[in-house]
């Protein structure tokens, strides 16, 4: 399965990407701005979920996933979004804007587990 993960912090990346290894995970694709994000997936449409923050440079997390969802290649493709904006009024804007769930940074592995678990329709 290929991943996409998008955040402008090196290390939350490495973070992210190090949980998805141990979860099984090895075929994970990385971009540091949204800007990336889309030449990642419009190089790779088999892409098959996208992991993204929300405040980058370039182009936001947000702008991303609209962009994405915009793009009928990625209509039904799994995005999460991993962001320190945890206020209800930002949750019900990403996800009104395509995401299908949502992680307040700092997160436990087990927390990016289990919000890849629902997303991908995988019982823990």
């Amino acid at each position: 399965m290929k991943l996409l993960v998008v955040d402008d912090s090196s290390t939350m990346r490495r973070i992210i990407k190090n949980t998805l290894a141990r979860l099984g995970y090895k075929d994970i694709l990385e971009g540091e701005d949204g800007l990336q994000g889309w030449a990642a997936m419009d190089a790779n449409p088999d892409i098959e979920m996208l992991i993204t923050d929300w405040n980058m440079p370039e182009m936001n997390g947000l702008e991303l996933v609209k962009k994405v969802r915009a793009d009928a290649r990625f209509k039904d493709l799994p995005i999460i979004m991993v962001t320190t904006e945890g206020g209800k009024a930002e949750v019900i804007t990403a996800l009104k804007a395509g995401v299908n769930n949502y992680i307040v940074k700092p997160f436990t592995p087990q927390v990016l587990k289990e919000k890849l678990g629902a997303v991908m329709g995988v019982a823990e």
